[in-house]
């Protein structure tokens, strides 16, 4: 796969050209003041659906269940739920604080 990489500017200009590279397998990285900011690539095949590699992974989830079941007792959906917003706030806070912070003050 061929890499380019291209200003921020520059990629706004020919958003379309790039796109096209794109759909002929080309990858290119979007920068800014010459630091990576963004790629666009191909879009990857569907892989096939696969029945055993689906099963094996809900097998999977039903034993993780069952053995946090055994650990921490019983957990309800509406737990779970909160859990995964809880999760999701936590990372939306993160990217929030990284994306406001000045440059160079890492």
């Amino acid at each position: 796969m061929t890499t380019q990489s291209i200003g921020l500017f520059e990629a706004k200009t020919h958003l379309s050209e790039l796109v096209a590279r794109a759909e002929q397998g080309e990858e290119v990285i979007i920068t800014r003041h010459n630091k990576p900011v963004a790629r666009i690539v191909p879009m990857a095949d569907v892989l096939p659906f696969d029945r055993e590699q689906r099963r094996a992974a809900v097998a999977g989830i039903r034993a993780l269940r069952e053995e946090l079941r055994q650990r921490h007792g019983p957990i309800s959906t509406e737990d779970i739920v909160g859990l995964i917003r809880e999760s999701r706030d936590e990372r939306a806070e993160q990217i929030w604080r990284s994306a406001t912070r000045p440059q160079g003050s890492e």
